[in-house]
């Protein structure tokens, strides 16, 4: 029953995708036009990567302004396309470094940069200007040294746990951005996904079995309990969602449109859960039923026991986990609240620092919630399947 449900999911979540993928491929940055008609007549930006041959000119130029006038740095440089449609062809492009440290990138001979070509109506191209250093080939390498240690350590789970990470991927950028692009809810969407990604994930790495089935209701079940906590709470303490610079250019694409910025939030909370919920009640799973396993003799009061003590050694490392996760990504905000000495009371009030705490919290409080619910669940399949298994 558990794999008909399962690939009647399955092929619902696929049936939704086909007319959401095809939006994929026009979410990128856009410049700003006055509407997505004017974006989608001008001619298609083109990105293309390039070896520095040469420095022809390294000159300063003053700007005057109504404040401390502007020193750019100006670079002008030979380079070679590497790759295509201009594979092989020079380019002279400039590479304007301000002042601005965000933007400071020194261009040296025999670097690699990814190149900003304008073209004119014609398709000719009349300028080229370095828009960054290549960086993916880098990416590229600590991507496959990650995917050679999972298969090395994790022989056919190390297989399995690629192409679940594959999927989960795959549909987060082909169905969830596209889809809330397109107007779909991004509560409803987060959650399909969530569950689609956790049934397969489970599925994929332990197969169809009772200590799965424990699994998937235990994350479900959390990622819910956590979902829930930051709307109640998120709408209480009447977070806005735009608690980002990112999230406000949102409201500027050329496409227009109204987007649910609060469903956007709680969207990300529940993905953002998902991984560490998942990881506990997986934990949990297995460890009852290698217990069951060894000790048949075990009772139902036995194995809930057991399988909290389990929980309450994961709970502390994974409550951090998702504390130490957010932190880490808000602590250059951190800093400058202290080298400008705001005070708790501001600190804790503003938006971005209120949407933070919800999102690391009510993650945290769906972990909680899953371990007590996967442990219960797992010792009731455990006695149930004895129960059948004797004459």
């Amino acid at each position: 029953m558990l794999k008909k449900i399962s690939a009647f999911i399955l092929i619902i979540f696929l049936c939704m995708s086909y007319p959401i993928m095809g939006l994929a491929e026009e979410v990128q940055d856009y410049e700003s036009y006055e509407n997505y008609e004017d974006y989608q007549n001008q001619p298609e930006p083109i990105y293309i990567k390039g070896k520095v041959i040469s420095i022809l000119e390294d000159v300063n130029e003053v700007i005057p302004t109504s404040g401390e006038d502007m020193v750019l740095r100006i670079q002008t440089i030979r380079v070679k396309g590497i790759t295509a449609p201009y594979k092989g062809e020079l380019f002279t492009a400039e590479n304007v470094i301000h002042s601005d440290m965000a933007y400071n990138y020194v261009v040296r001979e025999r670097d690699q940069v990814v190149l900003y070509l304008e073209q004119d109506e014609a398709g000719v191209v009349t300028a080229a200007y370095v828009a960054e250093p290549v960086r993916d080939r880098y990416l590229t390498y600590l991507s496959l040294v990650f995917i050679f240690l999972l298969i090395v350590i994790g022989r056919t789970k190390g297989v399995k746990a690629v192409i679940t990470l594959a999927l989960t991927i795959w549909s987060i950028i082909k169905i969830l951005l596209p889809g809330i692009l397109q107007g779909y809810n991004p509560v409803l969407l987060s959650i399909l996904i969530s569950i689609v990604i956790t049934i397969v994930t489970l599925w994929v790495v332990s197969g169809w079995n009772r200590k799965t089935l424990t699994a998937i209701i235990g994350t479900t079940a959390g990622v819910l309990i956590a979902g829930i906590i930051a709307w109640w709470i998120g709408h209480r303490a009447s977070l806005t969602g735009l608690n980002t610079s990112e999230a406000q250019m949102l409201l500027y694409i050329p496409q227009g449109g109204k987007f649910d910025f609060k469903g956007i939030l709680f969207a990300g909370i529940i993905l953002g859960a998902l991984g560490a919920v998942m990881d506990v009640s997986m934990s949990i799973a297995s460890s009852l039923y290698e217990i069951k396993s060894t000790n048949p003799s075990l009772t139902q009061k036995d194995l809930i026991r057991s399988g909290m003590n389990v929980g309450k050694d994961v709970m502390g490392t994974m409550s951090n986990t998702l504390i130490l996760a957010y932190t880490g990504g808000a602590i250059h905000v951190m800093l400058l609240f202290l080298a400008y000495e705001y005070s708790l009371l501001e600190i804790m009030n503003l938006d971005m620092i209120a949407t933070e705490i919800v999102r690391a919290l009510s993650g945290s409080i769906g972990l909680l919630c899953a371990i007590p619910l996967t442990t219960v669940v797992g010792a009731f399949l455990l006695q149930a399947k004895e129960h059948v298994s004797k004459p």
